[in-house]
């Protein structure tokens, strides 16, 4: 595999995350994620996903959550993108919610191990904070 350009490649796969997420299908946010995938949550609870069915199970509970609360799309910000070795990226972001008026309902900040698959990009693990 050749070396990893950081930058573009990872700003269009959150680009593509951002369109996939206005769907509010869990299945098509999987679709983004390995599995087995690790999520460490704000709160220190470390959560384990064996398959994409698991994963995409987790992220319709997450989105059906995130619909009630009003929000209707997301966006983000501060990318900030660290090759580490030649097929992997630590990415980190601040995610915003936003509501229908374009408000934003919540944020924060995440960071993500990405690894280039036959595929695309896939995360398999990240850490809120």
């Amino acid at each position: 595999m050749a070396a990893i350009t950081a930058g573009d490649t990872i700003r269009a796969f959150f680009d593509d995350f951002v369109t996939a997420f206005s769907q509010f299908d869990g299945a098509l946010i999987a679709t983004r994620y390995s599995a087995p995938y690790q999520a460490l949550l704000a709160t220190g609870e470390l959560q384990s996903f064996s398959s994409e069915q698991a994963i995409a199970a987790h992220f319709q509970t997450v989105l059906d959550g995130y619909r009630e609360a009003g929000c209707v799309a997301c966006r983000y910000h501060a990318l900030d993108a660290l090759p580490v070795g030649p097929a992997c990226v630590l990415a980190t972001v601040t995610w915003s919610l936003l509501d229908g008026e374009g408000e934003v309902v919540q944020f924060w900040r995440e960071s993500y191990n990405l690894a280039r698959t036959p595929e695309g990009w896939r995360i398999f693990a990240s850490i809120d904070h």
